[in-house]
Protein backbone atom coordinates (compact mmCIF):
# COMPACT_ATOMS: atom_id res chain seq x y z
CA UNK A 1 0.00 0.00 0.00
CA UNK A 2 1.67 3.30 -0.90
CA UNK A 3 4.86 1.53 -1.75
CA UNK A 4 5.68 1.31 2.13
CA UNK A 5 6.54 -2.29 3.06
CA UNK A 6 5.11 -3.88 6.23
CA UNK A 7 8.33 -2.95 8.62
CA UNK A 8 7.11 0.65 7.32
CA UNK A 9 3.83 0.16 8.48
CA UNK A 10 4.58 -1.50 11.90
CA UNK A 11 7.20 1.75 12.72
CA UNK A 12 4.03 3.66 11.08
CA UNK A 13 2.15 2.14 14.14
CA UNK A 14 4.58 1.94 17.00
CA UNK A 15 4.64 5.53 16.17
CA UNK A 16 1.01 6.83 16.16
CA UNK A 17 0.28 4.17 19.13
CA UNK A 18 3.61 6.38 21.08
CA UNK A 19 2.23 10.19 19.69
CA UNK A 20 -1.54 8.72 21.52
CA UNK A 21 -0.44 7.06 24.72
CA UNK A 22 1.70 10.64 25.38
CA UNK A 23 -0.97 12.81 24.80
CA UNK A 24 -3.07 11.36 26.81
CA UNK A 25 -0.87 10.85 29.85
CA UNK A 26 0.26 14.49 28.80
CA UNK A 27 -3.30 15.39 29.54
CA UNK A 28 -3.51 13.89 32.42
CA UNK A 29 -0.22 15.45 33.81
CA UNK A 30 -0.36 18.34 32.32
CA UNK A 31 -3.66 19.92 32.52
CA UNK A 32 -3.40 20.33 37.00
CA UNK A 33 -0.04 21.61 36.28
CA UNK A 34 -0.78 24.29 33.89
CA UNK A 35 -3.76 25.25 36.06
CA UNK A 36 -1.21 25.79 39.33
CA UNK A 37 1.27 27.93 36.60
CA UNK A 38 -1.64 29.77 35.65
CA UNK A 39 -2.63 31.10 39.29
CA UNK A 40 0.14 30.07 41.77
CA UNK A 41 2.14 33.42 43.52
CA UNK A 42 4.23 30.75 44.92
CA UNK A 43 8.41 31.73 44.40
CA UNK A 44 9.12 28.50 43.20
CA UNK A 45 6.85 29.03 40.30
CA UNK A 46 9.39 30.80 37.54
CA UNK A 47 11.68 27.85 38.43
CA UNK A 48 8.62 24.95 37.68
CA UNK A 49 8.05 27.04 34.51
CA UNK A 50 11.63 27.50 33.56
CA UNK A 51 11.85 23.46 34.42
CA UNK A 52 8.86 22.65 31.79
CA UNK A 53 10.20 25.09 29.41
CA UNK A 54 13.93 23.47 29.34
CA UNK A 55 12.55 20.93 26.13
CA UNK A 56 12.57 24.03 24.28
CA UNK A 57 15.57 24.87 23.93
CA UNK A 58 17.75 21.51 25.30
CA UNK A 59 19.08 19.42 22.53
CA UNK A 60 17.26 16.22 22.58
CA UNK A 61 20.23 14.10 23.05
CA UNK A 62 20.95 15.71 26.10
CA UNK A 63 17.51 14.68 27.19
CA UNK A 64 17.27 11.62 25.98
CA UNK A 65 20.69 11.00 27.88
CA UNK A 66 19.78 11.68 31.17
CA UNK A 67 16.61 9.73 30.88
CA UNK A 68 18.28 6.61 29.78
CA UNK A 69 20.49 7.10 32.59
CA UNK A 70 18.03 7.36 34.94
CA UNK A 71 16.11 3.88 33.95
CA UNK A 72 18.80 1.97 32.22
CA UNK A 73 20.74 -0.29 34.05
CA UNK A 74 22.42 0.55 37.10
CA UNK A 75 20.03 3.93 37.00
CA UNK A 76 18.29 4.73 39.95
CA UNK A 77 14.95 3.10 39.34
CA UNK A 78 16.97 -0.19 38.89
CA UNK A 79 18.65 0.75 41.97
CA UNK A 80 15.48 1.13 43.71
CA UNK A 81 14.83 -2.55 42.38
CA UNK A 82 12.85 -1.43 39.78
CA UNK A 83 12.96 -2.63 35.84
CA UNK A 84 15.44 -2.13 33.31
CA UNK A 85 12.85 0.61 31.23
CA UNK A 86 15.98 1.65 28.59
CA UNK A 87 15.16 0.51 24.90
CA UNK A 88 11.33 -0.44 25.60
CA UNK A 89 8.10 1.28 24.88
CA UNK A 90 7.58 2.27 28.06
CA UNK A 91 10.86 3.85 28.41
CA UNK A 92 9.90 5.47 25.04
CA UNK A 93 6.73 7.05 26.46
CA UNK A 94 8.38 8.66 29.70
CA UNK A 95 10.94 9.98 26.93
CA UNK A 96 7.79 11.25 25.01
CA UNK A 97 6.14 12.69 27.98
CA UNK A 98 9.05 14.58 29.32
CA UNK A 99 10.57 15.93 25.64
CA UNK A 100 6.53 17.18 24.73
CA UNK A 101 5.78 18.36 28.22
CA UNK A 102 5.62 22.60 26.86
CA UNK A 103 3.58 21.77 23.97
CA UNK A 104 0.72 20.47 26.23
CA UNK A 105 1.48 22.79 29.43
CA UNK A 106 1.93 26.01 27.57
CA UNK A 107 -1.06 26.63 25.07
CA UNK A 108 -3.45 25.24 28.41
CA UNK A 109 -1.85 27.54 30.66
CA UNK A 110 -2.24 30.40 28.65
CA UNK A 111 -5.79 29.38 28.40
CA UNK A 112 -6.62 29.01 31.81
CA UNK A 113 -4.64 32.54 32.13
CA UNK A 114 -7.67 34.05 30.10
CA UNK A 115 -10.50 32.83 32.57
CA UNK A 116 -12.21 35.31 34.29
CA UNK A 117 -12.12 34.58 38.16
CA UNK A 118 -15.25 35.71 38.77
CA UNK A 119 -17.00 33.29 36.73
CA UNK A 120 -15.84 30.02 38.43
CA UNK A 121 -16.32 32.36 41.73
CA UNK A 122 -20.12 33.00 40.81
CA UNK A 123 -20.50 29.34 40.41
CA UNK A 124 -18.77 28.47 43.78
CA UNK A 125 -21.41 30.84 45.38
CA UNK A 126 -24.22 28.26 43.79
CA UNK A 127 -22.57 25.31 45.31
CA UNK A 128 -20.99 24.26 41.87
CA UNK A 129 -18.72 21.28 42.90
CA UNK A 130 -14.95 21.78 41.60
CA UNK A 131 -15.75 19.04 39.01
CA UNK A 132 -18.84 20.84 37.89
CA UNK A 133 -17.04 24.07 37.50
CA UNK A 134 -14.58 22.30 35.55
CA UNK A 135 -16.91 19.89 33.26
CA UNK A 136 -19.57 23.15 32.76
CA UNK A 137 -17.07 25.76 32.66
CA UNK A 138 -13.60 25.59 32.53
CA UNK A 139 -13.35 23.17 29.28
CA UNK A 140 -16.21 25.07 27.11
CA UNK A 141 -14.12 28.46 27.80
CA UNK A 142 -10.93 26.46 27.50
CA UNK A 143 -11.44 24.03 24.31
CA UNK A 144 -9.03 26.23 21.80
CA UNK A 145 -6.21 25.42 24.88
CA UNK A 146 -6.99 21.94 24.92
CA UNK A 147 -7.30 21.25 21.26
CA UNK A 148 -4.06 23.18 20.77
CA UNK A 149 -2.27 21.45 23.82
CA UNK A 150 -3.73 18.19 22.27
CA UNK A 151 -2.75 18.81 18.62
CA UNK A 152 1.19 20.33 19.84
CA UNK A 153 1.52 17.41 22.06
CA UNK A 154 0.30 14.58 19.57
CA UNK A 155 1.98 16.28 16.28
CA UNK A 156 5.85 17.03 18.64
CA UNK A 157 5.91 13.42 19.65
CA UNK A 158 5.25 12.05 16.04
CA UNK A 159 8.30 14.19 14.58
CA UNK A 160 10.54 12.97 17.85
CA UNK A 161 14.08 11.62 16.60
CA UNK A 162 16.88 12.24 19.39
CA UNK A 163 15.30 11.76 22.10
CA UNK A 164 13.91 8.15 21.19
CA UNK A 165 17.12 7.15 19.48
CA UNK A 166 18.63 7.67 23.01
CA UNK A 167 16.10 5.90 24.83
CA UNK A 168 14.78 3.27 22.68
CA UNK A 169 17.76 2.43 20.07
CA UNK A 170 16.37 1.30 16.73
CA UNK A 171 14.66 -2.20 17.63
CA UNK A 172 12.03 -3.12 14.67
CA UNK A 173 9.09 -3.46 15.95
CA UNK A 174 9.92 -2.54 19.67
CA UNK A 175 11.05 0.97 19.39
CA UNK A 176 11.92 1.98 16.06
CA UNK A 177 9.28 5.00 15.37
CA UNK A 178 9.21 6.33 12.15
CA UNK A 179 11.60 9.07 12.02
CA UNK A 180 14.48 6.20 12.59
CA UNK A 181 12.82 4.30 9.78
CA UNK A 182 13.60 7.31 7.70
CA UNK A 183 16.96 7.55 8.79
CA UNK A 184 17.16 4.21 8.24
CA UNK A 185 16.39 4.37 4.67
CA UNK A 186 18.28 7.44 4.23
CA UNK A 187 21.46 5.56 5.49
CA UNK A 188 20.85 2.72 3.10
CA UNK A 189 20.66 5.29 0.60
CA UNK A 190 17.33 4.03 0.07
CA UNK A 191 16.01 7.68 -0.72
CA UNK A 192 12.44 6.12 -2.54
CA UNK A 193 10.96 4.55 1.08
CA UNK A 194 12.58 7.59 2.54
CA UNK A 195 10.46 9.72 0.12
CA UNK A 196 7.47 7.82 1.04
CA UNK A 197 7.28 8.00 4.54
CA UNK A 198 8.55 11.64 4.52
CA UNK A 199 5.66 12.73 2.86
CA UNK A 200 2.89 10.72 4.59
CA UNK A 201 4.29 12.53 7.50
CA UNK A 202 3.95 15.60 5.84
CA UNK A 203 0.57 15.27 4.39
CA UNK A 204 -0.59 13.78 8.27
CA UNK A 205 1.37 17.29 10.25
CA UNK A 206 -0.09 19.59 7.37
CA UNK A 207 -3.65 17.91 8.27
CA UNK A 208 -3.63 18.45 11.56
CA UNK A 209 -2.05 21.40 11.84
CA UNK A 210 -5.23 22.83 8.88
CA UNK A 211 -7.68 20.86 11.06
CA UNK A 212 -6.81 22.95 14.30
CA UNK A 213 -6.56 26.18 12.36
CA UNK A 214 -9.81 25.53 11.04
CA UNK A 215 -11.57 24.55 14.35
CA UNK A 216 -9.74 27.39 16.31
CA UNK A 217 -10.96 29.79 13.33
CA UNK A 218 -14.57 28.66 13.98
CA UNK A 219 -14.09 29.34 17.75
CA UNK A 220 -13.07 32.92 16.85
CA UNK A 221 -15.88 33.74 14.38
CA UNK A 222 -18.62 32.42 17.19
CA UNK A 223 -17.03 34.22 20.11
CA UNK A 224 -16.64 37.59 18.29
Amino acid sequence: MLGINEADWVALWLTLRLAAVTTVILLMLGTPLAWWLAHARSKTKLAVESIVALPLVLPPTVLGFYVLMLLGAQGPIQALGGPNLAFTFTGLVIGSVLYSLPFVVQPLQNAFSELSRSTLEAAATLRATRLDRFVSIILPLTRRGFLTAITLGFAHTVGEFGVVLMIGGNIPGETQVISIAIYDHVEAIDYGSAHRLSALLLGLSFIMLFTLYSINGRFRIRSA
